[in-house]
């Protein structure tokens, strides 16, 4: 007969090999990099089209990088150098994106009559978009409108407010896909008249 006293050492040691015959954790596979061996990790592979992600293709990316206004002397609707060169850079991106139109804005710092800074805007404008045409800009896809003084970029009574004021601004955005219209059935049936008696 077993004693008080060996009871809790007999159930110790039986727990103790109850824990021994557990089967072990598995162990999972070892991770294989294929790109370990070349030194640096992933392997280049190469530009995506369009740009990172195509973030070329977008109007953030016209306005911000390829820049979006070009600025203009008083009362002159001749391109300067520095125009023609932003102008340049415009037609370039159109050029690629197809997929965008463009609005050529003009507009007139706020000296002058109400019509005579709207005349100055349209013509600001159409010196802009004849550029970018003869840079190879189809001009279907560009159409000019002018503000006048009606949009200041800056508001003061000052030459700095007027210089940044007499502009044109270019806002590209992307054309809406067409979409193919299937012919409409006639409603007469073939040989009737509709709505005929019996």
């Amino acid at each position: 007969m077993m004693n008080a006293a060996t009871k809790p050492v007999l159930l110790a040691a039986l727990l103790g090999l109850a824990a021994c015959t557990q089967p072990a954790a598995p162990v999972a596979p070892p991770v294989v990099d294929p790109y370990a061996s070349t030194g640096g990790g992933a392997v280049f592979q190469g530009d995506l089209a369009g740009g990172v992600l195509g973030a070329e293709a977008t109007a953030q990316y016209f306005r911000g990088t390829v820049g979006d206004t070009v600025l203009f002397p008083a009362d002159q609707t001749t391109l300067t150098p520095e125009a023609r060169t932003i102008l340049a850079g415009q037609a370039a991106w159109l050029t690629r994106h197809t997929g965008f139109t463009a609005v050529v804005q003009g507009h007139a710092e706020e000296t002058g009559t109400r019509e005579y800074n709207l005349a100055l805007g349209a013509r600001r404008a159409s010196a802009a978009q004849e550029y970018l045409v003869a840079q190879g800009v189809a001009p279907g896809r560009i159409r000019t409108l002018s503000f006048g003084k009606e949009r200041p970029a800056a508001s003061c009574s000052d030459e700095g407010c007027y210089a940044q004021n007499r502009r044109v601004v270019t806002v590209v955005t992307e054309a809406a896909p067409t979409v193919a219209m299937a012919p409409v059935a006639s409603a007469a049936p073939v040989g009737g008249v509709v709505g005929a008696g019996m």
